[in-house]
């Protein structure tokens, strides 16, 4: 295991919420793979692909039809489920203690989650809604594709290249790095992605100080890169 430290600023800190932010793991998975079975589709392959994507991109690629109603309808399903069924969310350590820290103007959100799934699953967790909040209804194309973040940026008032993205999936680093913002991996690096800085377990390892007018950060690397 690698216990490397590393010192960053920046501007802002972007978070993506489920994996990042949020534990949701078992609750969408239990009903990723109901729908998948009534598809006849790979629920193992649906998950992975679900991972850091818009529930509707995901109904897309997987519904049997091109009938984008279909798909609609699926989406819309699938989030009511998701939103009835907030038993098991649970807040990612230390993360609670990290975003009480941050000036509200210096931290957004940025979700593959509807609106209402996103609010719900942050109360649920304990965690405070930011004042930026980018969600499934606020883009035209989700992550991969950098448009949630460069958007989170503008309206924080910042430069891409001045926001750390925090992340768990291939999607959200490789969106992050069209961006043009660097990425901290929440979780076991993607696989054969390099993009992110470095990769930690909690919000433990993440030290804040604030008092120089932008954000410093010292991090300590947790698990290794793959």
């Amino acid at each position: 295991m690698m216990t490397d430290r590393i010192t960053l600023s920046a501007n802002a800190l972007l978070f993506d919420m489920d994996g990042t932010l949020v534990d949701s793991t078992a609750v969408s998975e239990r009903i990723w793979r109901v729908w998948s079975s009534e598809q006849g589709a790979d629920p193992e392959a649906v998950l992975a692909y679900s991972q850091g994507r818009r529930t509707l991109d995901t109904t897309r690629h997987f519904a049997p039809t091109e009938d984008i109603a279909l798909a609609l309808a699926a989406a819309a399903r699938i989030e009511a489920l998701e939103i009835a069924a907030d038993d098991g969310t649970i807040a990612i350590e230390g993360a609670r203690a990290l975003l009480d820290r941050l000036p509200a103007e210096r931290w957004a959100v940025v979700t593959s989650a509807g609106p209402a799934l996103a609010s719900r699953r942050l109360v649920a967790a304990g965690l405070p809604i930011p004042e930026i909040l980018i969600t499934a209804g606020d883009v035209a194309t989700g992550k991969p594709d950098p448009e949630g973040y460069l958007l989170a940026a503008k309206r924080l008032g910042f430069e891409p290249e001045g926001c750390i993205v925090f992340e768990d999936t291939f999607a959200g680093h490789e969106a992050a790095r069209r961006a043009g913002m660097r990425s901290i991996n929440r979780h076991a690096a993607p696989h054969g992605h390099d993009g992110p800085l470095l990769t930690l377990l909690s919000y433990t390892a993440v030290v804040l100080d604030v008092s120089r007018g932008w954000l410093d950060l010292a991090l300590s690397e947790e698990l290794p890169r793959v």
